[in-house]
C-alpha cells in the first residue's frame, strides 16, 4: 500500500538487541489530507540501513510504500504499519502562485516571439505567444456542384 503526506512528526529512534545482533526501529507521523480532513498515521522504519537510506525529515512530503500487520499480546489485537520504503515527493506544482511577466522582471524577450497588438492573455510558461493562427475557411473545388474542400477524386484505398 501507498499513502502521501507531510511527516508532522519523529519519534525517538529505540534500539534493542536480539539474536541476530543490534537492531534500530523509529516511528514517524504522517499527515495527509483527504478531501477537508486530514488523516494521520504512526508507522515505523526497521532498520539502520533503511533510516539512513530513507533519511526522512519533520516537514517533508513524502510517499510511504507500507504493510499492514497485526500481532495479539495477552489476548489484545495491535496494529503494526512498516514501511519498506520511503520517497521524498519532487516536482510538486506550484499551486496559487501568481504568473510573473519576464519583461517585468527584466528578462530579455525571447527571440522569434512578438506580442501582437491587443492581445492580453499570457502566455504559460513565461513565453510571449506566437502570431495567433486566422481560421480555415472552405475553398470550393469545384463550386458548380457544391463539393468544398473535398478532393476531386478518391485517390486512397481507405474503406471510409
Amino acid at each position: 500500500m501507498e499513502l502521501q503526506g507531510k511527516i508532522i512528526h519523529a519519534l525517538d529512534v529505540k534500539t534493542g538487541q536480539s539474536a541476530r545482533g543490534e537492531w534500530k526501529v523509529q516511528e514517524f507521523v504522517l499527515e495527509t489530507i483527504d478531501g477537508q480532513y486530514s488523516r494521520k498515521m504512526v508507522f515505523s522504519v526497521f532498520g539502520e540501513d533503511r533510516l539512513q537510506r530513507f533519511n526522512i525529515q519533520v516537514g517533508q512530503e513524502v510517499t510511504v510504500s507500507f504493510d499492514i500487520d497485526a500481532h495479539e499480546y495477552n489476548g489484545r489485537w495491535y496494529n503494526s504499519i512498516r514501511a519498506f520504503n520511503v520517497r521524498p515527493i519532487i516536482n510538486q506544482p506550484i499551486i496559487n502562485q501568481p504568473f510573473i511577466n519576464p519583461q517585468q522582471q527584466g528578462f530579455p524577450q525571447q527571440q522569434g516571439y512578438t506580442q501582437q497588438p491587443g492581445y492580453t492573455q499570457q502566455a504559460p510558461f513565461g513565453q510571449q505567444p506566437a502570431s495567433p493562427v486566422p481560421p480555415v475557411t472552405a475553398i470550393p473545388n469545384n463550386p458548380a456542384d457544391g463539393q468544398f474542400g473535398a478532393p476531386a477524386e478518391n485517390t486512397d484505398d481507405l474503406p471510409f
